[in-house]
């Protein structure tokens, strides 16, 4: 039988392996970049709005620097899921196969394989989608962890582009218009990225008052919701549900949840009230540093999975490297809002 731990069997079975779908790095981080140094280096575009200079015909023409952007580098954290191989575990039916075995042990160890990746790459992901969050919330990332120094990725957002609401100004309170709000902030978001946002993505607390507000269940347009592929080009992803359009916008709900490592507790991607405005046209970029492991050739690969067995104790080991980071290039075409207090 091939030798499932080998690094070719694994890598092979590691990309053959259907994703599992995350709506905010599927819609706003959709594109991939590898690097062949353990450090990221990523582009913040700032472009400016120039007019082209009148000049005579006679004359030579005006130099014009070519617009802005900044480079930046970051040594990312690595994730590292390792999960310890039971040797017993292949001579046991697996979860689904039919009572009294249909699979031979080497079926069963190719499964078993598969699935501890298929967890591995599931954990990692919801990592991505969590700093996914946070870049957009925020305009930063705090990548913190066991023997790593909390360390803060600025991606330099406007100071403007962040908002909470208080008191009076809150959504639910009398004469406060969600849709204004939406309208205001958008043009605000036009101004400084240049592109008008067209995605509203909201928690189900945020949304529950936005629906309730008289302009908006009068004009929210809910006829392509039951089409979801209209919006997405494809099946719904995990976490997102579309509501409808209003204004322009498409109306998204996002709900899910991890577990966060330092406590154990189950928290929400998405915090209670918060509403998210942008689009594809952010950018969004899924960065990886190399793997820093000489059985992976130092590879630009998004993850790379490898085995090995410690002695004394006797146990095998499937582990899943990645050095994964989250880039909005266009920053300031994400704005975000906590619309009303806890």
């Amino acid at each position: 039988m091939a030798d499932v731990f080998s690094t070719n069997f694994m890598m092979a079975a590691l990309e053959s392996l259907q994703r599992p779908s995350t709506f905010l790095l599927a819609r706003f981080f959709a594109d991939v970049q590898t690097e062949t140094s353990e450090e990221i280096h990523f582009d913040v575009i700032d472009k400016t709005r120039r007019l082209a200079p009148f000049v005579s015909p006679v004359v030579a023409g005006r130099v014009v620097e070519g617009h802005g952007h900044t480079t930046k580098t970051f040594k990312p954290a690595y994730v590292k899921p390792k999960t310890p191989w039971d040797p017993n575990r292949p001579l046991k039916r697996n979860a689904g196969e039919r009572i009294g075995g249909q699979l031979s042990p080497s079926q069963r160890m190719e499964q078993l394989v598969v699935m501890t990746m298929e967890d591995h790459m599931e954990m990692i992901l919801r990592r991505m989608e969590v700093m996914a969050s946070e870049a957009l919330r925020t305009g930063a990332i705090i990548v913190t962890g066991e023997d790593y120094p909390t360390v803060e990725v600025n991606f330099g957002r406007h100071q403007d582009q962040t908002e909470t609401l208080t008191g009076a100004n809150q959504w639910g309170e009398n004469g406060v218009s969600p849709l204004a709000n939406l309208n205001t902030w958008a043009l605000r978001t036009l101004r400084r990225s240049g592109a008008r946002p067209i995605d509203v993505t909201m928690d189900t607390e945020a949304w529950s008052i936005f629906q309730e507000d008289p302009e908006v269940e009068k004009r929210l347009d809910t006829r392509r919701v039951q089409n979801n592929s209209i919006i997405t080009g494809g099946p719904m992803d995990i976490g997102g549900t579309y509501m409808g359009s209003i204004d322009g916008f498409n109306i998204w709900t996002y709900a899910d949840w991890y577990i966060d490592p330092e406590d154990g507790q189950e928290k929400p991607i998405f915090p209670d009230h918060t509403v998210v405005m942008t689009s594809p046209l952010l950018e969004g970029v899924r960065a990886h540093g190399a793997i820093r492991d000489e059985a992976a050739g130092f590879q630009a690969v998004e993850m790379f999975p490898k085995s090995w067995v410690e002695q004394d104790p006797a146990v095998r080991y499937v582990m899943t490297q990645s050095a994964p980071l989250v880039v909005p290039r266009r920053i300031n075409h994400s704005f975000s809002a906590t619309v009303r207090s806890a």
